[in-house]
């Protein structure tokens, strides 16, 4: 720093700093005299200071970060090697400012130091080299902002490896959880190149800065099957949240994080990590800097530490390969609500003010339903070509469901039904098949791969009754357990009912199926005669009949205010599967089932109204601690 250099930054002319400096200010106002002192003395100028270069070595290191954050490990290994070949050090952070960057290489400069390792704190840092190379002065660059020449650790490289870690286990939806850093630029670049690589397309949405309930959303939809981590803290904070929320891991994802060698939190619970040696590299920065300044002979060959997975505690297949699935074929519609004060009648008109539209039918509600309980959810059917279908797929899309097994069927319509609903939540329902009228047996058989390890399969009889067998018939082929709803049909054949396990009718639907039984239990038993393991039949308000080979019993309805029963059984039957998939026993999971059909009748619309796994289970909690696992 010379005398023309604190005259600019003091906006004053040399002559002025020259008086100042030799006392010779009298003339001068206390107040330009003060401004500049203040420059002086925080650039560390001395007058003749540039001509001025020492012949002799200081031992004396600088170190120049631009932040200490997440440091301190680099830093040990360069102090330590400084001490071991009788070095000292001065550290100076500029906390990413570009004035402060200076002062503190003007007093690295002052201090005649032999020699500097410098992080620049931004794009313009590298500016202010020339007064480093003024005093001849050894110095090596690190990090993103230190040019051509920098040193870093190679962060690209391992976002890449972690990021194909999880591609090797078969992973495609992967998640990146940033944390701001030195790293996090490198980092990114490396979670790209690794999906480009591997042809896995880039989703912006799928990086994430903080935790947020977008991230845990698309985690319960399935949308994420795994997450690298830039930081551990992070990450553990992550699993941590998770936990709390009572998802397992790596049961549901998976999860991966860099770690840096020092200890930077408990290792309980333990995450699959790859360890960043960032001592080995303060001490590689610490030798290849000696070498320079002492010009010794000796070679030093590049930065090279070797990477490999610490363990696999958190990291495994995606869940849908991990777990069997919940396979669902039936209708798919788009539901027109009309909210009226009484439902229709003979003879009568009634008129309403209000109508909403929604994607429905049961096929999408029970699909639905099960995703956002936590299961993998692939369904089979078909809708038209028209701009209804379009959005039935941009709603299965965003509740994680797999769309493989939806058939698009041009020159017709999507399915529609409209639904009258009264004030007290009783509901009647108008079809207008479209697309779901040509569901056929060998749709079923064209997806037949989508019944590979499935735990149950779903299936509602508002498509064609022989579509409906092949369905059961496919599905027993693969050791497949099968829930029937039996809506809008008055007739099942033996063999369709020989390949039923479950079966839920409500009682219309039960007097339809048996019309020679007189009392309820008579046609439930009626039922097993066909081959059905179990018959639940829905009461409503009243809760459900269950009978089954062994026991039969009368389960309570949970009380919620009715709003709109349209979706009740839906909502029950997605319940009933996914924790029958989870592990419970038949009751505990008819219990879960009644709260799911509960919430699903408090609210208008199906699919608005069906719950997710957390509210669900926190809800339950509250009421029957013991009844979940």
């Amino acid at each position: 720093m010379n005398i023309k250099e604190i005259a600019k930054l003091a906006g004053v002319s040399t002559s002025t700093v020259s008086k100042i400096m030799n006392q010779k200010d009298s003339s001068i106002s206390s107040e330009t005299r003060e401004r500049v002192l203040k420059i002086v003395k925080e650039y560390h100028y001395t007058p003749y200071a540039s001509a001025s270069v020492p012949t002799q070595k200081t031992w004396v290191l600088g170190i120049l970060l631009r932040s200490s954050i997440s440091f301190d490990s680099t830093l040990d290994g360069i102090i330590k090697t400084a001490q071991a070949n009788g070095y000292s050090t001065i550290l100076c952070n500029s906390c990413s400012s570009l004035e402060q960057e200076l002062k503190n290489i003007t007093a690295l400069c002052k201090n005649h130091v032999d020699g500097i390792i410098w992080e620049p704190a931004n794009e313009q840092s590298l500016s202010l080299s020339c007064h480093i190379q003024e005093k001849e002065i050894p110095f090596l660059t690190i990090g993103p902002f230190g040019g051509a020449n920098s040193l870093q650790l190679p962060y690209q490289s391992l976002g890449y490896q972690i990021t194909k870690e999880l591609i090797s286990r078969k992973h495609t939806n992967i998640a990146c959880l940033l944390t701001e850093g030195r790293r996090i630029h490198a980092f990114l670049s490396g979670y790209k190149e690794c999906l480009f690589d591997n042809y896995l397309k880039l989703d912006e949405s799928l990086i994430f800065h903080k935790l947020d309930e977008t991230l845990i959303y698309k985690i319960n939809t399935h949308q994420i099957s795994g997450i690298i981590s830039s930081h551990y803290l992070k990450a553990l904070e992550f699993y941590q949240l998770m936990n709390t929320l009572h998802y397992r891991i790596p049961e549901d994802f998976s999860l991966i994080s860099l770690k840096n060698d020092t200890l930077e939190a408990p290792t309980i619970p333990e995450l699959s990590t790859y360890t960043v040696s960032n001592t080995e590299f303060g001490t590689y920065l610490c030798q290849k800097l000696i070498s320079c300044i002492e010009k010794s002979s000796k070679h030093l060959p590049s930065f090279s530490q070797a990477f490999q997975l610490d363990n696999e505690s958190s990291i495994g297949m995606p869940f849908n390969l991990n777990t069997p699935k919940i396979v669902v074929v039936g209708s798919i519609n788009m539901d027109t609500y009309l909210h009226v004060s009484q439902l229709p009648d003979t003879g009568k008109t009634v008129s309403t003010s209000t109508s909403s539209v929604y994607p429905g039918g049961k096929g999408i509600n029970q699909a639905i339903g099960a995703s956002k309980l936590g299961q993998h959810v692939a369904l089979i059917g078909n809708v038209g070509s028209d701009l209804d279908s379009d959005n039935i797929y941009r709603a299965l899309q965003e509740y994680g469901v797999d769309t493989y097994g939806i058939k698009r069927c041009f020159h017709l319509d999507t399915g529609k039904a409209y639904i009258f609903v009264e004030s007290g939540g009783h509901s009647m329902i108008s079809i207008l098949a479209g697309a779901n009228n040509i569901f056929t047996p060998e749709d079923i058989r064209e997806k037949e791969h989508l019944f590979e390890n499935t735990g149950y399969c779903l299936i509602q009889s508002e498509i064609p009754v022989e579509t409906v067998q092949e369905a059961c018939k496919i599905a027993h082929k693969y050791q497949v357990k099968t829930i029937l709803k039996p809506s809008a049909c008055s007739y099942f054949p033996s063999e369709l009912l020989s390949n039923v396990d479950i079966i839920i009718p409500n009682e219309d639907e039960l007097n339809v199926l048996c019309p020679n039984k007189t009392s309820m239990e008579e046609r439930a038993k009626s039922l097993m005669e066909h081959g059905i393991k179990t018959v639940i039949i829905t009461l409503g308000e009243r809760g459900c009949y269950v009978k089954t080979k062994e026991w039969e019993e009368y389960f309570p309805a949970v009380p919620f205010i009715s709003v709109d029963s349209t979706g009740a059984s839906d909502a029950f039957i997605s319940a009933l599967a996914s924790y029958l998939l989870y592990g419970y026993t038949l009751k505990e999971a008819i219990k879960i089932a009644t709260y799911a059909a509960g919430f699903c009748i408090s609210r208008e619309g199906v699919v608005p109204s069906l719950i997710d796994r957390n509210s669900l289970e926190s809800y339950i909690r509250q009421k029957e601690v013991n009844l979940l696992h």
